[in-house]
């Protein structure tokens, strides 16, 4: 397996992780009836704002772990340069990324237009923005395994 297939395997193992863990987390923690509330924009906008940056500071330390155990255990550097292989393929996968949330985003319009609780809103922003996340890296681990 390649530096960069290690690389885009741990990135998938730790959004998933952290995702799971901060909204068991919130959820645990929410008040009563403040996830349903059809009035109560307080917990998803908390939700929203305390996951990213608990999400870019976990993934960051979830980055230099892996750059130091690599090190340690495959005696491999991290690679000094991006060659147009892995441009083209970053590209394409974040392409796949932004379609998965535009469709996530149109989709989330859908309970403002219609007599559907406005929480399902959030809930469609955040699971359409995790799984564009995700599928971003899989299509990105396909693309370094299969070839572009």
């Amino acid at each position: 397996m390649s530096y960069q297939e290690k690389k885009v395997f741990v990135s998938i193992i730790s959004s998933l992780l952290i995702f799971t863990l901060y909204t068991i987390y919130a959820v645990n923690n929410a008040e009563e009836g403040s996830i349903t509330s059809a009035s109560d924009f307080s917990f998803w906008g908390s939700f929203i704002l305390v996951l990213l940056p608990v999400s870019i500071v976990a993934k960051i330390i979830i980055h230099i772990g892996f750059v130091i155990f690599n090190k340690i255990a495959a005696n491999e550097d991290e690679p000094s340069f991006e060659d147009e292989l892995d441009k083209i393929i970053e590209l394409r996968a974040d392409r796949i990324s932004l379609h998965v949330f535009f469709i996530g985003f149109i989709l989330a319009m859908i309970p403002l237009v219609t007599d559907l609780p406005t929480y399902f809103t959030f809930l469609l922003l955040i699971v359409f923005g995790f799984l564009s996340d995700l599928l971003g890296r899989i299509a990105q681990l396909y693309f370094y395994r299969k070839g572009v």
